[in-house]
Order: structure tokens, then C-alpha cells, then sequence
């Protein structure tokens, strides 16, 4: 019988969520959006200043209601966790962004090609050229950006509600230790991808007829049915949990994002789960599911799409000659 063990010694404190929220400087608003209300307080003051001798002051004064509410609702409002000024300066950028892109290597802007029409009234835009940060994934897994490398570390949760008070302090603080560690930028990428048990199901159906036993035929049988049946009525999900690290600005060194990669999956093994180095194939399935995550993945043994294939010519047969 074991006994519970006691959880006195354990120290709880309230984190708030919202650690990044900016500090408020006056009335309740932080420096961003005081300064938008002054700009809007200066602009209607410039107008009424310009305009009041000309424009009747009624007028101006439902002008001046008009701009205090676009103004009050661009400094308070938010949308999709932004800032609504923030929000808006995007919105004009994705406008004014082409969205048909193009992988094809170009060295320099020299306009379409002379087989492509272009269309004069400008509602058919040209593919622009896609330019990514990422040049090349070497067979280690380490990423080429340019003037600095990258590695992925994939690993697995832990469910810390299984814990007990005293193994949920020992996991916590060996992760604090893990973060303390960290002196160069680490990105940490938590999604939620589909899980395909349909093909799992059709498999494991195909493989029941080859068990050497009938109960192991009929257990085989009845887990493919459970798979396809959840497949069914469910939409499955499995969580990728991805921490890239980076080299750091000014380091010279090609494997030290490598390096550091190895040295995190060393430390979190300890925290038990199952962390690995991605090489490269592994990282190149990892960034494919994350641009295209309902998108299944490619077989494996098939070739990259830019691999170049070579095949060695098989040698002549031998005949043997007979002697009489």
C-alpha cells in the first residue's frame, strides 16, 4: 500500500494570462492608444480651428461625433486578438499582395514572359515569384535561412492531470530549467493535425486473413471495424508538438542549431516523453503537413520533388561457352 505523498511543501502561485498585455500609462490606455486618441483629438481640433468660421458649427460638431466613434473604435476595439489599427494595416497589406504565387526560380524582376497576354484593365493579376525564408534542408534535418541554419526537435505530451502534485512540481520545474537554458531564439509549434484511420482500418482488415489463429483473425477483424467505424463518425486529431531552434546572430558554427537541438532532446527525455531530432525527411514531411495539413502525407521511399533520380546501368549477362 502506498501511502499519498504530501503536497505542504509544494509552492502555488496565480500566473495572470495575460502576461504580454501592455502596461497601461493613463485612464485605463496604454501608450498606443493614447496616442491614437490624440491624434484624433488634434485632427478635429485642426479642422475646427480651419473651418469654423466657414462651416456651420452643428455640422462640425456631427463630424466630430462621427470621427471621436471611428477613433474611439480603432484605439479600444480588437478583432482576432489584434489591435483593430494593427488588424487594419494588414488587411490593406493582404489586399495589396498578390495571392497567386509562382515556385519558379527568379533572379530578377524582368516582367512577364512575351507568350503572356497582359490584361490592360489590371483584374487579372500576374503569379508573383514565391519566395520562401528556407533554401535548402540538408539530410541531418538542419534548415538553410539564408545567413542562418535551423533544427527540429519533434516530440510527444504529457498529461499532467495523471500526475501527482509532487511529480507535477519535479515536471514543472524541469521544464523552467529547460527554458532558463535557452540564450538564442527557440520556437516552440503546437497544431492539431487529422489522424487517417480509415487507411489504418483497411489495412488491418487486409491483415486479418494472414493471422496464424482464429481469435487473433477475429480480433484484428473487430479493431479494423472500431477503426473505420470512428473514422466514420468521428474526426480524429493528434498533436504535433515541433521546437525549432536557431542559430544565433553572428555565429559562425553550421551545426549549432544541431547541437542545440541534441542538447534539448536530451533534456526533455527526462521529462518523460519521447523527443527526437528530426532529420531530413522527417522535416520535410514536418513543414509539408504544416503548409497543407489535410493534405496526406507523401509514401515513404518516394523521392523529393527537386532529387535528382539516378539509376546504374545493370551489367551484360555472361554466357557460358561450352568446350567440346
Amino acid at each position: 500500500m502506498t501511502r499519498p505523498e504530501p503536497d505542504s511543501d509544494l509552492t502555488r502561485a496565480r500566473m495572470p494570462a495575460d502576461v504580454d498585455a501592455l502596461d497601461k500609462v493613463a485612464y485605463g490606455l496604454t501608450f498606443h492608444q493614447l496616442a491614437i486618441v490624440a491624434a484624433g483629438t488634434l485632427l478635429f481640433y485642426t479642422a475646427w480651428r480651419t473651418l469654423h468660421d466657414v462651416v456651420p458649427a452643428p455640422v462640425l460638431i456631427g463630424a466630430g461625433v462621427v470621427l471621436g466613434g471611428l477613433v474611439t473604435g480603432l484605439a479600444l476595439g480588437r478583432r482576432d486578438g489584434l489591435p483593430m489599427d494593427v488588424w487594419l494595416l494588414h488587411a490593406i497589406r493582404h489586399t495589396r499582395t498578390p495571392h497567386s504565387l509562382s515556385n519558379t526560380n527568379v533572379t530578377a524582376d524582368t516582367g512577364p514572359p512575351d507568350w503572356v497576354d497582359t490584361p490592360k484593365n489590371g483584374r487579372v493579376p500576374l503569379p508573383a515569384p514565391l519566395r520562401l525564408p528556407a533554401d535548402a534542408i540538408d539530410d541531418d534535418g538542419q534548415i538553410s535561412l539564408g545567413a542562418g541554419r535551423a533544427a527540429i526537435v519533434g516530440t510527444t505530451t504529457v498529461n499532467l492531470a495523471l500526475r501527482t502534485p509532487t511529480e507535477q512540481a519535479a515536471l514543472i520545474d524541469g521544464w523552467g530549467r529547460w527554458l532558463n537554458s535557452l540564450s538564442t531564439p527557440t520556437q516552440i509549434v503546437v497544431s492539431a493535425q487529422p489522424v487517417d484511420l480509415a487507411s489504418h482500418g483497411r489495412a488491418l482488415a487486409t491483415a486479418a486473413d494472414a493471422q496464424p489463429h482464429p481469435q487473433l483473425r477475429a480480433a484484428c477483424a473487430d479493431h479494423a471495424t472500431f477503426l473505420t467505424d470512428l473514422a466514420t463518425r468521428r474526426d480524429p486529431l493528434r498533436r504535433q508538438v515541433l521546437i525549432v531552434h536557431h542559430t544565433a546572430a553572428g555565429e559562425h558554427s553550421p551545426h549549432a542549431g544541431l547541437r542545440r537541438a541534441d542538447d534539448t532532446a536530451r533534456t526533455l527525455s527526462g521529462l518523460g516523453v519521447s523527443p527526437r531530432v528530426l532529420d531530413g525527411p522527417a522535416v520535410t514531411a514536418a513543414l509539408a503537413s504544416a503548409a497543407d495539413p489535410y493534405r496526406p502525407p507523401r509514401p515513404g521511399g518516394l523521392a523529393a520533388p527537386d532529387a535528382v533520380i539516378t539509376a546504374t546501368t545493370p551489367a551484360p549477362a555472361r554466357t557460358k561457352r561450352k568446350t567440346p
